[in-house]
């Protein structure tokens, strides 16, 4: 369930009037709708629970003392249904038992009869603040829930384990790091993991696009300014080393960054201190320093273009990460981890990966890596439309008639000519195969590694005539 939408100013709350007097659901209907709200009336709680099946209300009130089953079957029912779902209950002065029972129950608040218009208005005012306040929540633990996994490299390979040991052991110190992968790697993920592992986890972590910011801004946007500091300067602004003051600083694509800023970059990385432009005194910056490349700044250097002292400011740690060619068995975790990610994002139940289709991922060369790997797969998503996601959904050259012929030894039938079935069975059976291993010949666990069902997982297996490997 995906729980309530807030109530802005533009969304006119609707609120179910539960009430089987007619004075009174004339009575509140009337001072709802007066209050800019959109009341529906129903007299007793079978035609509330009819209501509630074809349609959703942002509040409900219920009076306790209905005819047939009573307000406290029917607020019972409610949260059966939907545990989020806002109501305030109504109970006859001198039966406040009932309606703190009916709180227990989930109510959120209670009015006795005789009400005042003042106290309704408050109550449900109140209540719909609630609601928006438990949606916000909802919706900030889903994104960092999202944002949790996403600052995680996703993989059981061995190159990633070595690469989480790492991190694990340079994340806690103040050391500098640079990260050196090709493009698509996940660095800036890396760089994530190194800050939320670490006591700085609390503070900023903030990316600088060393690449796509001209050097005259990004000198301003690294340190700031103070008012009047250059034409148009009409205030001060706080540099990204001040807003990241205690937490960690990512430049990307350091390898661009110009050599007049590279100057004042190691100044601060030797000083822990800058100047702002405009200033006359230096502000003090608590900073750790993590670098991107996808170039070798050693090179850089030998050519000119890369100030040596900077560089090796910047090469204390060092963390290469793998490219994804060379972690081929991290790919059906990835693209588990990629298809539940996008169907959520789209709405969509999260779609299977045919076998052919998974075996011409794990085969194809990725020059463009997790990136590559990630955008092919919210593509097949999208298009999808909730579908398996087999060939057809995936870009010629990924197919296996593209891939590199040393990585796909063709099968040659009995006739002599090479063949296409017997060749896509040979790559089914190998992948199968090393997945059950992978997986201590437990098949459900394999299906789930494979991006399958694990009956259909079985009848491949009997179909190819697979045997449970055999473990140690």
């Amino acid at each position: 369930m995906s729980g309530p939408s807030p109530v802005t100013p533009n969304h006119r709350a609707r609120i179910l009037v539960v009430e089987d007097e007619s004075v009174f659901q004339e009575v509140l209907s009337g001072l709802l709708q007066e209050a800019g709200y959109q009341p529906t009336v129903a007299g007793s709680a079978e035609e509330a629970l009819g209501l509630l099946d074809r349609d959703s209300f942002d509040l409900l009130v219920i009076d306790l003392m209905l005819p047939g089953a009573g307000g406290l079957e029917l607020l019972r029912a409610v949260k059966g249904r939907d545990p989020d779902q806002m109501a305030v209950v109504i109970t006859a002065f001198g039966s406040v038992e009932s309606a703190v029972q009916a709180m227990k129950e989930g109510a959120f608040h209670y009015l006795t009869k005789p009400f005042r218009h003042e106290e309704v208005l408050l109550t449900v005012r109140n209540a719909l603040g609630q609601r928006n306040l438990l949606s916000e929540n909802r919706t900030l633990r889903r994104a960092l829930s999202w944002r949790a996994r996403d600052n995680e490299l996703v993989g059981k390979s061995r190159p990633i384990q070595e690469l989480q040991s790492m991190l694990d052991r340079i994340a806690p110190t103040r050391s500098t790091v640079l990260i050196q992968g090709e493009s698509g790697t996940g660095k800036e993920l890396a760089a994530h993991a190194i800050h939320h592992r670490s006591p700085r986890s609390h503070r900023p972590f903030v990316v600088v696009n060393s690449g796509s910011v001209p050097a005259e801004l990004l000198e301003s946007n690294l340190f700031g300014h103070r008012k009047g500091a250059f034409t148009g300067a009409v205030a001060a602004k706080k540099g990204l080393f001040e807003v990241a003051d205690g937490g960690s600083l990512f430049f990307d694509e350091i390898s661009s960054i110009h050599p007049e800023v590279q100057s004042k970059l190691l100044r601060v990385i030797q000083e822990r201190e800058f100047l702002p432009l405009g200033a006359v005194e230096s502000v003090r910056v608590d900073v750790r320093i993590i670098t991107a490349t996808n170039i070798d700044l050693k090179e850089l250097v030998e050519r000119g273009l890369f100030r040596e002292d900077l560089f090796y400011r910047l090469n204390v740690i060092v963390v290469n990460l793998p490219p994804l060619r060379d972690r081929r068995e991290d790919i059906p975790l990835l693209a588990d981890h990629f298809l539940r990610r996008f169907a959520e994002e789209n709405g969509r139940p999260v779609p299977e990966i045919k076998p052919e289709a998974m075996l011409a991922l794990t085969r194809h060369t990725w020059p463009g890596n997790v990136r590559e790997l990630e955008n092919l797969l919210e593509r097949a998503v999208v298009l999808g439309n909730g579908s398996a996601i087999g060939l057809e959904l995936l870009p010629e050259e990924i197919h296996p008639g593209e891939a590199a012929p040393s990585d796909i030894p063709a099968k040659e039938s009995v006739s002599g000519e090479f063949s296409y079935a017997q060749t896509i069975a040979s790559f089914e059976r190998e992948l199968i195969e090393q997945t059950l291993h992978r997986a201590h010949g437990v098949q459900r666990r394999a299906a789930r590694l494979l991006g399958i069902k694990p009956t259909t997982l079985n009848e491949k297996i009997k179909r190819l005539g697979i045997r449970s490997p055999r473990l140690p």
